[in-house]
Formats: structure tokens, C-alpha cells, sequence
């Protein structure tokens, strides 16, 4: 073949396009690794006689900028640079890295790189501590939740087939987890028996990743269930929950004593109890206190004594019906202890129920969440009772909640921010997000013809994983939407939902990977794995679910973390202060 010039640029364009990775053979590269292109204007002036903007996306790349621009955060993508090696320009290359801008940074020149330059670039990223970012540390983050999801299968003994949404995370940590069970199915000492299966069913589970700006509200808004309340309120660990009290409120000794608790399977009434409604609970504790007080007359009446204090000795005293009331003796003692750790529990809910108005908190985020609009009472809410996060939730629940936000509205609920002194960060992360999907959206019918109106196709597919939870949100069904896609999943059935959502079999022959599975269901069991934070709603919504099929279906909830309300709008101020939106960390926000 003729030596052509323009062919062996074209080669070079292509390949750094693709993160400088070889090339498929017809040309193009995998259209669902989706990246940005951050190019100067002499960079500009090469790529345009070269490769045309639908070629573009054929490689992937969805948003096309100038260095020189203001540019939006969008940490999820990467970034890959194409620039002159100046001065101006490596030091902005360095400003974006500091902000972490994307996920990774893909560095490339028109021409080699001065050694000057490249030691400035070294010395500022070490500086500016964000080295990692370039270093592209997630992968070693995909790797680790990989590993962890593959002990979890070892140990149940199970190859699922695994079920994600194109793009993000969910792929990342699927495509990762799948080549590390082939990789050991081919080993001598197979650890996937699945003789172990965790149902009396030889049928394989399907295990559904999703990633948490699937449904944001639901880790965000105030929740009225029990279980979601102490996890919450009372900021429960590993099962246990210290109850602090004053004097005799809370059944403790001494001033500000605490009592710990364990609340785990073994308690009947949480297992009973941990999704109903707090007012329910609170009846419940009654209706138990009361059948054990019947009980304890039935006891004393049979044995003639005054069992409430369980003095064995006694009982002794009464022969008649001796060897019954010994032998109820423990179970009745257990009662006794159960009814008031939950009272004690209770007692201080209703407490941070009442000094928060908690129960408010929760009635207008679900009603706004319901209906998709705003409540009249909101502003009133964010200056009454409450803390700084509770009211900064609030205002968070509401901007997911309206597909579009009045400027007067969103006004006003920033000065009601602003007058309760809250750190407005993950707020103003939220707003910027929801700006840039709106933006993104318009950008979309603008012309494409031109690199000047590249950016038009970044809303369609590169900040999917960013705007997904506000687009199932306005979808309608907030909480449902997690229940309606895992059970689409379990089916098999088609869903507009799930029809997108691709598929690994590690059991498969290898290449197979996304486009279809060995073991097409229904599924009796499943995984659902959440990515960046859980809760306990969620895992409480996904029990409901199972036990009302018939038959009863098992499902495992397990999650990279489980956050409460207040720990996951923290992580939201985090993100909003990364993209320099909001104010100081220094900022009060209890």
C-alpha cells in the first residue's frame, strides 16, 4: 500500500481517541466507553480536516471543548487532551486536574513534550495532590468492589448472570467481576460448586448491579419506617444502637448514661416491625407490653405468687403448676427484655421526632416526591424546626422532585438556606447538575455540523450515569423503580426499563458478554448490589417485594456501603465543594 500522510494521521487521531489502545479491526472502537475531548485552537485546526463529528462518536467521544472554555465538572467521563506542549496550557491541564474535573486525563500533544514542561506537570499534580486522577486510581476502586462481590459468590457457591445499565459504574464493576469468575472457572480448585445454593432451587441467581444515581432521593429523603428511623436517627453500626438518656426517661441510670442494644436477626421484633411505620411500632411495643402483662397474671395466678419480679424462689413456694411456670420463665424473662429495649428505643425517636419535627420532614418530601411538585409549605419547613441537615435534605428532595425549578422558588429556597446558616454545597452540587442536564438537553437540537457544536451529543448518553436518578425520579413510582426493574430482571420479561440493560455470563463462551445469556430465567433468587451507598429502605422495599410472590422469592440486598440520610448528603457537600460550588468545609451543617 502507498505511503498516504493524511491515512497515518488519521491512524494516530483514531488510536488516541480510543486512550491509545489498538483499535477493533473495522475501525471503530467500543461506542459505550463514553469521553470527552479537551482540545486547544491549533489542535482544533488538525482535527477538523481529518475526522468529521459523527466519526467522533463512533469513537466514543460525546463532548467536544476548548481548553481555553468554561467547562463544566463531569468526574464520571475521561478527559482526553489534545494540545500544543505551551506553558499556558500545561498549566491549565494542571487547574483541571486540582478540581478533578473528570475521571481520568488523557494527556496529548501535537508534538513532544519539553522536559521542563513535563517536570512542571509532575511536580504540580504531586502538589496539588491529584496525581491519582491522572493515574486513573478507579480502576484499582473496580477492581476492589470486583473482589468483593467474587468472595460473596465463592462463598454462596454461585455463578450469577449478571444484569447492569450500559454505561458507568454498574458496567465497569460487571465486565471486572465477569472476567474474574472465568479466569477462575478454568482453575483446578473451582470454588463454584454451587452445591451451596442459597435456596433449595439448582437454578443460578441473577445479580443486579446498579449504581446509586439510580434513585437519589431514596438516599437522601427522611423515612418514617422503623428501621430506616434508628439506622438514621439514631445512627445504628453493625447492628447496635446506644440509646443515651437523663435520669429515668429512657429506663437508664444516671445522667446522660447510654445502653446499647444488638438489633439483629434474633430479635422477633425487629424482624416483625423494621418496615412498619413508627406510629405502628409504637402501638405494637403497647399491644406486646400488654400480652406480657397477661401473661405474668396467668402465671401468678397459677402459681399464687408475684412472677413480675421473677424471684424463682418465690414461685418455688407454690408447688401447683410449679414445673410450667419454671419452664416460662425464660421465655417470659426474654420478652420482658425485648419490650423494653424497644420502648427505650422508641422513647428516644419520639424524642428527635418531636425537638426535629421529623414526622414533618418526611410528610412533604413524600408528598412533593409523589407528585412532582412542590409543596406551599416548603420555605416555612427549611425556617422551622430541625437541623442544618435535616433542612438541607429537604431542600435537596425538593430540587429532585420538579422537572423544572421557578427561579423565584429556587431563589427563595436558597435565602431560607442562607438564613438557617447551612453549608448549601450539596444543594448547589444538585442544582448545577440538574443546570447542566437542562443545558445539555437544549445543546442537543443546536447545530452539530461543527465543532463548535459538539457539545449537543453529550446529554444523550456521557451523563447518563450523573442524571439518572432525577430522570427515574420524574418517571414517577420514585421508590418502585428499584422493585419494577429488579423484578423485570428476575422475569425476564421485556421492560422499556430493562430492555437496555446488558447481560454477563461468565458460564457463557467467552465474547459473548452483553449480548445475551445461557440462563434467560425467571430467576427464584437474586443479588441486587448497589454501588456508592445502600439503605435501609431500599433493603426493607426489596423483602416486601420478595414475600409477596408466589411463590415467596429470596433476594439478597448488599451495597458498597450503607449510608444514612444525614452521611449521604455529606458526600454530596463533598462533591459540591470538589466542584467549587457552595461554601467551606469549615461551613456548619449538624
Amino acid at each position: 500500500m502507498a505511503l498516504s500522510l493524511r491515512q497515518k494521521q488519521l491512524d494516530a487521531v483514531v488510536r488516541m481517541l480510543n486512550l491509545n489502545h489498538p483499535v477493533l479491526s473495522g475501525g471503530t472502537a467500543d461506542e459505550e466507553v463514553y469521553k470527552v475531548l479537551i482540545y486547544d485552537n491549533f489542535c482544533r485546526d488538525i482535527l477538523s480536516p481529518l475526522i468529521r463529528v459523527n466519526d467522533l462518536r463512533k469513537h466514543g467521544i460525546t463532548l467536544y471543548l476548548g481548553l481555553d472554555k468554561e467547562r463544566q465538572n463531569v468526574p464520571d467521563v475521561p478527559a482526553i487532551y489534545f494540545v500544543q506542549p505551551l506553558q499556558a496550557n500545561i498549566q491549565r491541564i494542571i487547574l483541571d486536574a486540582s478540581r478533578g474535573m473528570y475521571e481520568a486525563f488523557h494527556l496529548n500533544f501535537s508534538s513532544s513534550l519539553p522536559r521542563p514542561l513535563l517536570e512542571e506537570l509532575a511536580t504540580n499534580t504531586l502538589r496539588t495532590d491529584c496525581l491519582q486522577r491522572i493515574a486513573k486510581d478507579v480502576e484499582a476502586v473496580v477492581e476492589n468492589i470486583a473482589n468483593g462481590l467474587f468472595s460473596v459468590l465463592a462463598t454462596l457457591g454461585v455463578v450469577p448472570v449478571i444484569r447492569c445499565a450500559s454505561g458507568g459504574p454498574a458496567e465497569m464493576v460487571a465486565s471486572a467481576l465477569d472476567s474474574r469468575i472465568r479466569d477462575h472457572l478454568v482453575s483446578r480448585n473451582n470454588l463454584f460448586t454451587e452445591a451451596g445454593h442459597m435456596g433449595t432451587s439448582f437454578q443460578r441467581p441473577v445479580l443486579c448491579l446498579f449504581d446509586r444515581n439510580f434513585e437519589l432521593s431514596v438516599a437522601v429523603q427522611h423515612v418514617w419506617s422503623y428501621r430506616p428511623l434508628v439506622h438514621d436517627v439514631l445512627n445504628m453500626r453493625l447492628n447496635r444502637v446506644t440509646v443515651q438518656g437523663e435520669g429515668g426517661t429512657l429506663g437508664l441510670k444516671g445522667k446522660n448514661a447510654g445502653k446499647t442494644y444488638e438489633l439483629d436477626d434474633g430479635d422477633s421484633f425487629w424482624v416483625a416491625n423494621g418496615n412498619a411505620v413508627f406510629p405502628q411500632v409504637a402501638q405494637e411495643v403497647e399491644v406486646q407490653l400488654s400480652r406480657y402483662k397477661q401473661d405474668i397474671a396467668e402465671v401468678n395466678k397459677k402459681t399464687g405468687g408475684d412472677a413480675e419480679d421473677f424471684d424463682e424462689q418465690e414461685l418455688m413456694g407454690n408447688t401447683k403448676h410449679l414445673m410450667n411456670a419454671v419452664n416460662s420463665l425464660p421465655e417470659l424473662t426474654e420478652r420482658k427484655r425485648t419490650i423494653d429495649k424497644h420502648t427505650n428505643i422508641a422513647t428516644a425517636l419520639l424524642g428527635e421526632i418531636k425537638n426535629r419535627s421529623l414526622d414533618s420532614f418526611s410528610s412533604i418530601e413524600d408528598e412533593m416526591l409523589s407528585k412532582g411538585s412542590v409543596d406551599r409549605g416548603l420555605i416555612a419547613h427549611l425556617k422551622g424546626k430541625g437541623s442544618k441537615k435535616d433542612k438541607l435534605r429537604l431542600a435537596v428532595v425538593y430540587l429532585l422532585a420538579a422537572e423544572t425549578t421557578v427561579p423565584a422558588e429556587l431563589e427563595a429556597v436558597e435565602a431560607a438556606l442562607r438564613e438557617c446558616e447551612v453549608d448549601p454545597s450539596a444543594f448547589l452540587y444538585v442544582k448545577r447538575i440538574k443546570s447542566l442536564n437542562v443545558s445539555l438537553s437544549s445543546a442537543q437540537a443546536a447545530s452539530k455540523s461543527n465543532l463548535g457544536g459538539w457539545g449537543g451529543q453529550f446529554y444523550e448518553q456521557a451523563l447518563i450515569s450523573i442524571t439518572a436518578g432525577v430522570k427515574n425520579l420524574l418517571s414517577g413510582g420514585r421508590q418502585a423503580a428499584l422493585i419494577r426493574v429488579v423484578e423485570a430482571l428476575m422475569e425476564s420479561k421485556p421492560s422499556p426499563e430493562t430492555d437496555s440493560y446488558l447481560t454477563f455470563d461468565p458460564r457463557a463462551p467467552k465474547g459473548s458478554a452483553g449480548a445475551g445469556s445461557v440462563s434467560k430465567g425467571p430467576f427464584k433468587e437474586a443479588i441486587v448490589f448497589m454501588i456508592g451507598g445502600g439503605n435501609y429502605l431500599e433493603y426493607g422495599s426489596l423483602q416486601e417485594f420478595a414475600k409477596r410472590q408466589q411463590p415467596t422469592k429470596n433476594i439478597i440486598y448488599g451495597t458498597t456501603e450503607i449510608l444514612s440520610g444525614e452521611e449521604f448528603i455529606e458526600q454530596l457537600a463533598v462533591l459540591g465543594r470538589k466542584m467549587g460550588v457552595g461554601g467551606s468545609t469549615a461551613a456548619s451543617s449538624s
